[in-house]
């Protein structure tokens, strides 16, 4: 409407002037319609946010509950006080030890199966040299041979362990020692015993499955049998040696009680008694002048 308006107003301006269309030439731009221009809308900024506090949670503790088969730290560091004939004063027993358990300790790698594994062989010089062997000993490194046997301990596993005994024995202690394994009766732990092991101040508190060690016999100055590799002790500590008022090892006089029938005790006609019997070898429990449970050897002595 507005640009009709426009030439109307146009034409009527042109006729008043005289002047033709033809003569002059207005060249009309019709007006732009539509929405008015737009203003650009004010920006909004949103307040800042405040982030939420981060909460660090506390530290996880994990709680590791002891083996019951862990051995005291305290073990073989207490020296006891000396006795006139150079053992060491017999004390009660310490809680920890009244119905022993410990874990094996070995050298030797684990069996590689539960089978049991033994072998026999000459003394490697390694080993006689961090065995108690000095020359003055009454046998010669060609007189004893080196064993690894198979044996299942106090903590539930299969370890290996290491003798020295008399060669002349040797296929026979193998044969035991398949035995005992076969009736899982358990040991603490087998080694070759060293010259400063025998000389050690005692703590009282060992435990060591023995063959061949180079000393007198207890209270003589006679060679023991363990220095000719005639003899075995098997878990001293729960088989100790008794004689009036010694007890050996010096912390084990809950063990003197035979009336107690706990794991790996030995008893006359349980598996390891008849073991050793059926090679020929006599037991240490049944002397009657002196208690030796832990005692097996070839002579009887």
């Amino acid at each position: 409407m507005r640009a009709i308006l426009v030439l109307v107003t146009a034409a009527l301006l042109a006729a008043a002037c005289g002047t033709s269309g033809d003569e002059r030439t207005t060249e009309l731009v019709p007006a732009t319609t539509g929405p008015p221009p737009t203003t650009a809308a004010a920006v909004v900024t949103a307040p800042p946010t405040t982030a939420a506090p981060t909460t660090t949670a506390a530290p996880t503790t994990t709680t590791t509950e002891p083996s019951p088969f862990a051995r005291p730290e305290w073990l073989g560091t207490r020296l006891l006080p000396l006795r006139d004939d150079g053992h060491g004063e017999v004390q009660p027993t310490p809680t920890e030890l009244s119905d022993r358990r410990l874990e094996t300790v070995s050298l030797l790698p684990p069996p590689p199966t539960d089978d049991y594994v033994a072998t026999i062989g000459p003394v490697p010089d390694d080993v006689l040299a961090r065995s108690s062997w000095t020359e003055e000993c009454p046998v010669t490194p060609q007189e004893l041979a080196y064993l690894t046997i198979s044996h299942w301990g106090f903590d539930g596993e299969h370890h290996s362990g290491e003798l020295i005994v008399n060669a002349g024995v040797a296929e026979d202690v193998v044969d035991v020692f398949r035995r005992l394994h076969e009736a899982r009766f358990p040991i603490e732990g087998t080694s070759v015993v060293t010259l400063e092991q025998v000389d050690d101040h005692p703590t009282g508190d060992w435990n060591d499955t023995t063959g061949f060690v180079c000393r007198p016999a207890v209270g003589s100055s006679n060679w023991s049998q363990h220095a000719f590799g005639l003899a075995v002790d098997i878990n001293p500590f729960h088989n100790p040696y008794l004689k009036g008022d010694l007890v050996l090892p010096e912390l084990a006089s809950d063990y003197v009680d035979r009336e107690r029938v706990l794991p790996g005790m030995i008893f006359d006609g349980d598996v390891v008694v008849q073991a050793f019997a059926d090679i020929g070898w006599a037991w240490g429990g049944n002397w009657s002048s002196l208690k030796d449970w832990m005692h097996f050897s070839a002579s009887g002595r």
